[in-house]
Order: C-alpha cells, then sequence, then structure tokens
C-alpha cells in the first residue's frame, strides 16, 4: 500500500525568565521588547486584580496597545472546562487573532487555565506569564505545562504549551497570606528534596517567612534553574521530568478526594512526601531518617505532614489510577535515596496499601 512519511522540523524553544524586584513597574517596557502587534488581553482573578490589575492594565495602555481583562473567581474550583467557554467567548468578542497576545497575571491556577486557553484558542495565541504567588514563580509558570481539572482528577487535561516570556516580581509576594506562602514552600523544598541538599540546608537555616523574604531572589533562581535543566532534558515528562512530581502522586489525590476544599496544593504535596518518603524507608528504598528531615522542614514553615483523617484514605488511594504518571501500565513515583538525590521506581497503587482502611505510616 502507498506510505508517506510526514517530516515536521521540530521547532526549538526558548524564552527568557527574568527575576527581578520591581519588575511589575516595568510590565510595557518588557512587553514591548517581546510584542509588537496590537491587542492583549489579560487574564487574571480578583484577588489578584484588585492588587495589581488596574497598574498592569495601564502601563500596557500607555506603552500603545488596546487592553481588555478576564477577571476570573480565585481557587482551583475556576481550573475547569465549564469556565473555558466563557473566556474563549470574551477572546472572541474582542476580536482576539493569532497575532494578538494572552498574558496571565496570577498564581498557579490562572496560569495554567490562561496557558491552555492560549493554547487551544484559534489552536495557539503567544502568552506570558506573570506569576503572582509564589508556588507559581518558583514552579508552575516555567516548563509549559498547562490545563484544567477534571472531576476524576487534576491536570487530567492540558497540552505542553510555553510562554514567550516569564516575567518574576518577588515583591508582590509580599501580598500574599501565609497560608499562600506556605504553599509555595511545599514546592521550593521539593526542588531541595529531589536535586539539591545544599538548598535543603539553607532552608533549614530559613526559620521564618521573614528571612526567606531576605534571600527571595536567590530561592526563586535557585529552583528555576533546576525546573529549567529538568525540562530542557524531558519536555514531556516522560523520563527525567518526572523527579520534578515528588509527592504530588499522593497529593493530586488528596487534593481531588476534597474537591480542592480542605488542602491546598502545597498542602497536599507536603502530605504527599511525607507519606511516600515513609514507605520507601520502611521497604529500603529511601535512607533511615530522610524523613524526619522533610517532616522538620515542612512544620518550620506551617505546612501538614499527615492527614487530618486518615480513615479517608482508602477512598483517596482510587484516585491514584487516575493520575497522569500512569504510564506504560506502571504507575511511576518519585522516592529519594537520600535529600538531594531523587529517581523515579515504576510500581502500582499497591506501594500505598498501608494507608488503606485508616492505616497511616505516621
Amino acid at each position: 500500500m502507498p506510505e508517506i512519511t510526514v517530516e515536521v522540523p521540530v521547532q526549538e524553544t526558548s524564552y527568557a525568565l527574568k527575576i527581578e524586584k520591581n519588575l511589575l513597574d516595568r510590565v510595557g517596557e518588557e512587553v514591548s521588547q517581546q510584542f509588537d502587534g496590537q491587542k492583549i488581553m489579560v487574564v487574571t482573578d480578583e484577588t489578584v486584580h484588585g492588587y495589581y490589575g488596574e497598574k498592569v492594565l495601564e502601563q500596557l495602555k500607555a506603552a500603545g496597545y488596546a487592553v481588555q481583562s478576564i477577571v476570573l473567581p480565585p481557587g482551583e474550583q475556576t481550573k475547569t472546562f465549564d469556565s473555558m467557554p466563557a473566556i474563549y467567548s470574551q477572546f472572541i468578542d474582542f476580536g482576539l487573532t493569532r497575532s494578538d497576545l494572552i498574558i496571565a497575571l496570577g498564581g498557579g491556577v490562572v496560569g495554567d487555565i490562561t496557558g491552555f486557553a492560549a493554547a487551544s484558542f484559534l489552536r495557539g495565541i503567544s502568552f506570558v506569564q506573570i506569576p503572582t504567588t509564589l508556588l507559581a514563580q518558583v514552579d508552575s509558570s516555567v516548563g509549559g505545562k498547562v490545563g484544567v481539572d477534571l472531576p476524576e482528577g487534576k491536570n487530567l487535561v492540558g497540552a505542553f504549551y510555553h510562554p514567550e516570556l516569564v516575567l518574576i516580581d518577588p515583591l508582590v509576594l509580599e501580598t500574599l497570606t501565609d497560608q499562600a506562602f506556605s504553599d509555595g514552600m511545599a514546592e521550593v523544598i521539593k526542588y531541595g528534596c529531589i536535586k539539591d541538599r545544599s538548598l535543603f540546608d539553607r532552608l533549614m537555616g530559613m526559620t521564618s517567612r521573614a528571612a526567606v523574604m531576605n534571600q527571595i531572589e536567590w530561592v526563586i533562581e535557585t529552583c528555576c534553574t533546576i525546573k529549567k535543566t529538568v525540562v530542557q532534558a524531558d519536555e514531556k515528562d516522560t523520563s527525567e521530568r518526572m523527579l520534578l512530581n515528588f509527592g504530588h502522586t499522593l497529593g493530586h489525590a488528596i487534593e481531588a478526594f476534597y474537591h480542592y476544599e480542605r488542602y491546598s496544593h502545597g498542602q497536599g504535596v507536603a502530605i504527599g512526601m511525607v507519606e511516600l518518603s515513609t514507605i520507601a524507608e520502611q521497604q529500603a528504598l529511601t535512607q533511615k531518617g530522610t524523613t524526619d528531615k522533610i517532616i522538620a522542614l515542612l512544620k518550620q514553615h506551617h505546612l501538614p505532614t499527615v492527614l487530618e483523617k486518615p480513615e479517608d484514605y482508602d477512598k483517596i488511594l482510587p484516585y491514584i489510577e487516575k493520575d497522569k504518571k500512569n504510564f506504560e501500565g506502571n504507575l511511576n513515583i518519585i522516592v529519594l535515596n537520600n535529600i538531594g538525590q531523587a529517581r523515579r521506581v515504576k510500581t502500582d497503587r499497591q506501594f500505598f496499601s498501608i494507608l488503606e482502611s485508616g492505616g497511616t505510616t505516621a
């Protein structure tokens, strides 16, 4: 039979991450260096809009752009398909074309849903990330993962779609609640666990939010550099990039089971890291004493280390089977050899069986 080979040139992806205090005061200037079109749609949420929305809009207008904004309700419950039709409709009403630009101004939820809208509307419109939470600045704004949640689990629908530019102003973190700041610290601690013992040890010396903020540019740069290196080695999350999921398999299941209402992402990941590391120690996959170090650092930054109702685990664990890290018939989990060294292990849901029927590793 006839056979035709389609060869599509691989397009290299490259974009800048700029990290600087007061960078939000130069949004118009920074965007104009990257984008010479006419229209910009800014997608944000009610909380962030109240702090920074008008500032960003006025700067973009002053730079000569036609600008509109979409202001979403805050929270993970917004990151669903139900939100998408209204976003697309506002893109259409604004007359957005493939030569225009979308800006995500907000935390991980805004970045994920905006990126997915940019990737899918008209089959792709350029977008810029301006992350305003610690979690987004050190993790979700970098690497091109965008998407929405389904009732069955988190981030089950999405794409790999990179921004044109990421603008990170650490000073916007001053308006975060203590819980939101702690959420971000869970991801920061994760980076120390999987790739950088010196980061982990240095975080142990930062005993307060103020102490972290005193070194915040270094913290953000260190985490983003780690993620950049991992993403460059494995953009599509089939091998090396899976290391970034340490604690997330169980963490996402916890979030989804409670409908994203009882535990935030950072809290779920914190519990996930502890439970997984404890099980791995029991199976001699992780050096003894590693979990105690993780628990100490998480508690120092006001993150939970155990599930409030461990009897819920028998209902939480089925969510793991829907996790996107199920690959080639296996569940890929990330375990630590010790602090700063992680590896991928192929297993199945039984790895977590000790947690079922009210059991706990604690």
